[in-house]
């Protein structure tokens, strides 16, 4: 007999087509096995029972009860997607069921031996863990494998319906050990394998920021999948603390830095969210200009200077000469404090060199800006004595803006042993002889003296490194000591 008449043979006697009940099984036995997990969707409900398409030629079957809500109502209909464990193969079904069904001690060995989770209420706390009614019997879960949130306290568990593996089931069911943390790890397990088969390397994904670390924070990419963001990754700024960056819950996009697996075979995505935002240095001729006053934080000091936040990830340095008018300055923490906000004057941008020159004292405006009509040769003015040298006195006449009272002028004048006895704070008045904008200079003398173009060069430039001197003073006293010394040895 040939195998067409064989076939047709067959069918005349009503039985099944062999070679598709074959490719069925086939099918089903390379794409699915007994405790695993699918999705699929409702075909049509018969009877007591539930039709699913889960993507092979081979129908699943569940029971209708399987469906049912705790007023009997049916939660899912056709057309309906639902999530099933498979708990049997063969070539005619798949028989499905969303936990483990029965009762006793052989029902519960039949769960553990195929892995299938079973349903369980919460009966109460107890030492090291929770009492669990399950399959008619009493099981015991260890507190560390109920798997939920820390905070959650152990009365609020009880009464609660979730699913467990069973782990255990000996002397004949009288030490019967759950894990709803053991089923959790698995479909984290599982979700992972999918997401890494499509995941590589310098891609970008979206997540939610899920917890905070001191090194970091932790990013969902998946249902209970995370990658981590370093610290360092997390913004083009300079930030202390994770939560200075983003906050629970906030929605992020993060370049994929790299995929491994520790010595214990758990793997680790590292993730970037700044790297995902671009590099902030990129158009920055676009963003910023040179002259212009910008408000900025101050993220960092440095003997020689501050440097301000302008833009996310972007810093300028005001150098020490450039953060005051007013006063001489020795140390940045004398005009500003790390977080202060700051107005400041970009001077020069340099952005193949990443680097910007900014003043502090430039944003507040130039005082010697309009100094000529304000302090004109032969005008009146009243200022503060700032400072007395052997080359005359130091007159304050206005924030940013000091004059010089010449020696040789207070030597000639009428009533110089007036202008002898003054000590610094002392107010007086005087007239201007010259004023130098450019040299930022201006040369005093008491009322009725005639007007000189004469600026004593010796005198500003010791005026200019007075503080310097200060700071020596005791330097250079100790060296004189010490030389008188030697001479006398």
């Amino acid at each position: 007999m040939t195998e067409e008449k064989f076939a047709a043979s067959m069918q005349e006697e009503g039985v099944e087509d062999f070679a598709a009940m074959l490719a069925a099984h086939e099918t089903s036995g390379h794409r699915l096995q007994t405790g695993q997990k699918v999705t699929g969707t409702v075909i049509a409900i018969t009877g007591d029972s539930v039709f699913v398409d889960v993507g092979i030629k081979v129908d699943g079957i569940m029971e209708r009860k399987e469906i049912l809500d705790a007023e009997g109502k049916e939660t899912a209909g056709p057309g309906d997607t639902v999530e099933a464990w498979v708990i049997g193969v063969s070539s005619q079904e798949i028989r499905l069921s969303r936990s483990m069904s029965g009762s006793g001690v052989a029902a519960l060995e039949e769960a553990r031996d195929a892995g299938l989770p079973v349903e369980g209420r919460i009966a109460g706390a107890c030492k090291g863990g929770y009492s669990v009614e399950v399959m008619g019997k009493t099981a015991f879960c260890p507190g560390s494998q109920i798997g939920l949130a820390t905070t959650e306290e152990a009365d609020s568990l009880v009464g609660r319906t979730l699913q467990f593996l069973v782990i255990r089931v000996e002397n004949r069911g009288r030490n019967i050990v759950v894990s709803h943390r053991a089923l959790l790890d698995r479909e984290r397990q599982a979700q992972l394998e999918v997401l890494l088969e499509k995941l590589n390397v310098g891609d970008t994904v979206e997540g939610k920021i899920t917890r905070f670390a001191p090194f970091g924070a932790f990013m969902e990419l998946d249902s209970a999948v995370e990658g981590m963001i370093h610290l360092s990754e997390l913004s083009w700024s300079r930030v202390g603390a994770p939560d200075e960056a983003v906050s629970l819950g906030d929605i992020v996009r993060a370049k994929v830095l790299s995929i491994s697996k520790n010595d214990k075979g758990q793997v680790r995505i590292s993730l970037s969210r700044k790297q995902a935002q671009g590099d902030p240095w990129q158009d920055v001729d676009q963003k910023l200009e040179s002259g212009a006053v910008v408000q900025g934080r101050v993220v960092r000091l440095a003997p020689f200077g501050v440097f301000v936040e302008i833009l996310p990830g972007i810093e300028g340095l005001a150098h020490i000469s450039e953060l005051s008018w007013t006063k001489r300055v020795t140390k940045p923490e004398e005009i500003v404090h790390v977080g202060d906000t700051v107005a400041v004057k970009i001077k020069d941008i340099n952005s193949e060199s990443r680097r910007i020159s900014l003043s502090l004292r430039e944003a507040e405006g130039d005082p010697w800006q309009d100094a000529a009509q304000r302090f004109a040769a032969g005008s009146l003015v009243q200022g503060t004595v700032d400072g007395r040298s052997p080359h005359g006195l130091f007159i304050a006449l206005a924030p940013g803006i000091t004059g010089l009272l010449p020696a040789g002028v207070i030597k000639n004048a009428k009533n110089s042993g007036q202008y002898s006895k003054l000590d610094k704070g002392d107010s007086v008045t005087l007239i201007v002889q010259n004023i130098d904008t450019t040299a930022r200079r201006i040369s005093l003398a008491p009322e009725g003296t005639e007007a000189t173009a004469a600026v004593d060069d010796k005198a500003w430039k010791q005026h200019a490194n007075l503080g310097r001197a200060t700071e020596n003073t005791g330097i250079n006293t100790l060296a004189q000591a010490l030389h008188k010394a030697m001479q006398n040895k």
